[in-house]
């Protein structure tokens, strides 16, 4: 029996894991190996055959299995059941989970029902020691769970010494997916549901669901073309959306550009919004928060278009332009125009 693995909470939409959980499947393998041991996934719902072909290239040594009809589509109890049943047994480590609708509703149940600690919205996750100065206690190899914090003004990083599992959410995006061998060998237990799950926690029954899907492809767009409340305006905003026409790009937003009216809230970038990774982010009117530089520091190229030569986006922007976004953009719609005939 192998004990203190890392776990991965693998979200399922029908039949489909969800790309968060593939994302954090790439960060529990890396920890994994700094931990010298397996990396376990879980995969509940229904008709779930062969779902662990999606699983195990990214470097699951286990995948345990758990397919009854009342799993899918996700409610509190039953899910809830399955992981602090299993993990009762298992005693995991580290447990990792998308911070999405899911995520958010089963990390709370699941370490509050066994009394371990939880960190909601990492945006970095590392392994290191810790020395308690107090009682002179050397913790060794314990996860570094790491989020801004105080309203982003600090990066705060935490840690569960005494008590296990150590979970921590990490939102869609944070992580970088990547699969490990497409040929990756592991075991699937396939579960016997009722030994975990009551029948009394199938009470409630989803009768109807709605999925929207988003209006716009933020997330994968290559080229993001960003505006903050230095935009001025929604008008000036529409700048912003004439420009990405011509770089077939997608417009996001900072939290002040959002909160002032200037753009839909579902185009945020940052720690409150989403967090996006393109081969090029044009930050326009951005003064650059750590809120908001925690939702596109990984991006490709950086340009800052700002006339403000002293804002914080500019230290991490690859190219600053010195001006007034209403004199650039125009130049820069102009020349694209001109050129990509």
């Amino acid at each position: 029996m192998t004990m203190n693995n890392v776990f991965v909470y693998c979200e399922l939409e029908g039949a489909t894991v969800a790309d968060v959980s593939l994302e954090l499947l790439t960060k529990g393998r890396k920890l994994a190996n700094r931990l010298g041991c397996q990396l376990e996934a879980i995969a509940a719902g229904s008709g779930l055959d062969g779902i662990e072909k999606q699983i195990l290239p990214y470097g699951a040594d286990r995948v345990h299995v758990f397919d009854a009809p009342g799993l899918f589509p996700y409610t509190s109890l039953p899910h809830t059941s399955i992981l602090v049943n299993l993990f009762k047994a298992e005693k995991p480590q580290i447990c990792l989970m998308g911070a999405t609708v899911i995520g958010r509703d089963l990390g709370p149940r699941v370490s509050s029902a066994l009394t371990s600690g939880l960190t909601a919205d990492c945006t970095s996750l590392e392994i290191g020691d810790h020395e308690d100065k107090k009682s002179g206690t050397k913790y060794e190899n314990l996860l570094y769970q790491i989020r801004p914090a105080f309203g982003g003004n600090i990066v705060a990083t935490i840690i569960n010494p005494e008590h296990r599992p150590q979970m921590a959410t990490v939102r869609e995006g944070v992580m970088k997916k990547e699969v490990l061998d497409p040929n990756y060998q592991g075991e699937v237990i396939r579960h016997d549901v009722a030994k975990f799950v009551p029948e009394t926690d199938y009470v409630v029954k989803v009768i109807d669901r709605h999925v929207e899907k988003a209006k716009h492809n933020l997330k994968g767009s290559p080229i993001v073309v960003a505006g903050g409340y230095g935009m001025g305006s929604k008008e000036g905003f529409d700048l912003l959306f004439d420009l990405a026409k011509e770089l077939h790009a997608e417009v996001g937003a900072s939290r002040a550009a959002v909160d002032a009216g200037f753009c839909d809230h579902d185009r945020q970038i940052g720690q409150t919004g989403v967090t996006v990774r393109p081969k090029l982010y044009i930050a326009c009117g951005i003064s650059g928060q750590i809120q908001h530089i925690a939702g596109m520091q990984e991006s490709g190229i950086i340009i800052s278009i700002n006339n403000d030569p002293n804002a914080p986006i500019n230290t991490i922007a690859d190219y600053v332009i010195n001006g007034s976004v209403e004199e650039v953009i125009p130049k820069m719609i102009k020349y694209y125009k001109q050129n990509s005939k």
